[in-house]
């Protein structure tokens, strides 16, 4: 939440300088305040495991966030009950005809790493969303494959397929301190990476429109803003659970498939031993002071959004 001060005190210019949330008291005596309108458009198989995850995060500041599932239209889900879908998700095509706006949107990831985007049954439909985003949406958030699907679609930023799964807790370091999205960040500290590609820091620094927040010696960019399509893309998982990626090590090894230990993960890197969470406390920074940027700029009446 921000701190209201006199514009001439020159903690005001410090702190805003430093990304603190600073507010004027004219402007705090002009706000309203609402209930914020976030969007979880979910793309992942596991719908339930993925919606507690996101609304662990979202809803952990003291703004009031009223959180609407929503799916692909014509994509059948195999791994969430039907009646759990009929029952808490709507159709986009639905809320697109509804014309109703929201503060913030969610896209997921979606296992679907290794097609091309346009070879995904889905991706017409994606890129309406996309597309919608931009009158309807006053701040959206692309996780994994859904923020390299974003870049790919606003910017032609390609993902390139990796010889080995990128697997583990990786260390990444701020590149941006001041940023407001990154407001109380350590210098450097762990986030999970669980995927088969990968965007290209060159090919990142090649597009203006795009700046890199945070990354990875080890595992690349991580996290972009993309200011004019009031965007950010995170190809990281944050919103993991402490158990996520010993049950996707534990699915391919009793599968079978051929997949290394999560790096830094366990301790000792030894399966056997119960994993730590060391990424919770940055999660929970980056997605309240995502939530709080939508406070500060989204407008009262949603029908202004866009405009």
């Amino acid at each position: 939440m921000p701190i209201t001060l006199p514009e001439t005190l020159p903690a005001f210019d410090i702190l805003s300088r430093e990304g603190v949330m600073v507010m004027s008291p004219g402007r705090a005596a002009t706000q309203d305040i609402r209930p914020l309108r976030i969007g979880l458009l979910n793309l992942m198989p596991k719908k339930i495991q993925t919606e507690n995850q996101f609304a662990r995060l979202i809803g952990a500041t003291p703004l009031q966030i009223n959180l609407s599932l929503i799916r692909m239209t014509d994509h059948e889900t195999r791994n969430t009950a039907a009646d759990h879908m009929e029952a808490f998700y709507r159709p986009f095509a639905e809320v697109a005809a509804s014309g109703e706006k929201f503060d913030g949107l969610i896209i997921t990831g979606a296992p679907i790493e290794h097609l091309p985007f346009e070879d995904v049954t889905y991706w017409r439909e994606l890129t309406e969303v996309f597309a919608w985003t931009q009158s309807h949406v006053q701040s959206t958030f692309g996780v994994c494959w859904g923020g390299m699907a974003m870049a790919y679609h606003f910017h032609g930023l390609k993902k390139h397929l990796l010889p080995a799964k990128a697997f583990g807790c990786f260390r990444h370091r701020s590149l941006a301190p001041a940023s407001p999205y990154l407001r109380g960040f350590s210098d450097e500290f762990v986030i999970p990476v669980s995927r088969w590609t990968e965007v290209r820091q060159a090919e990142v620094d090649a597009l203006p429109a795009l700046r890199t927040l945070l990354a990875s010696g080890e595992a690349g960019p991580c996290l972009l803003e993309d200011a004019a399509h009031r965007a950010l893309y995170i190809f990281n998982h944050f919103e993991y659970d402490s158990g996520t990626l010993k049950e996707e090590y534990d699915r391919d090894v009793a599968a079978g498939r051929l997949i290394n230990v999560p790096q830094n993960y366990y301790p000792g890197d030894d399966p056997s031993q119960p994993p730590s969470n060391r990424w919770r406390s940055h999660a929970h920074l980056l997605y309240g002071n995502w939530i709080n940027e939508i406070y500060q700029s989204t407008p009262y009446d949603l029908d202004r959004i866009g405009l």
